[in-house]
């Protein structure tokens, strides 16, 4: 069973930075052969894909975050990451970590139901 645990989150003015954390526990094996991913849920909408990193380290982003965000993974240390620059307000939402051990669809975010392990969430405030 794979636990993911994210932190990182906070609160902070727009044009800032954040970087997320999500540190993987609980399997044997390394993050090497995952396929993981971003995903956040702002108050009253829908949970949506901000990116993607496949286990060959090819990434791909949501177009709201493109330029802004990167997503890498430190596969020494088990955990994802998430560069998060040149925030903005509608950037604020809780923030999600997600895995999965299969390949995932090439050139897009898989949708929700595709990942099989997912943290708690951290949330990220961008106040103007």
């Amino acid at each position: 069973q794979v636990q993911l645990v994210e932190s990182g989150g906070g609160s902070v003015q727009a044009g800032g930075s954040l970087r997320l954390s999500c540190a993987a526990f609980g399997y044997t094996g390394s993050t090497y052969y995952m396929a993981m991913a971003w995903f956040r849920q702002a108050p009253g909408k829908e949970r949506e894909g901000v990116a993607s990193i496949d286990k060959d380290g090819t990434t791909t982003y949501a177009d709201s975050v493109k330029g802004r965000f990167t997503i890498s993974k430190d596969n020494d240390k088990n955990t994802l990451y998430l560069q998060m620059n040149s925030l903005r307000p509608e950037d604020t939402a809780m923030y999600y970590c997600a895995a999965d051990y299969r390949r995932p669809p090439m050139k897009v975010i898989a949708p929700l139901s595709w990942y099989n392990y997912w943290g708690q969430g951290t949330q990220v405030t961008v106040s103007s």
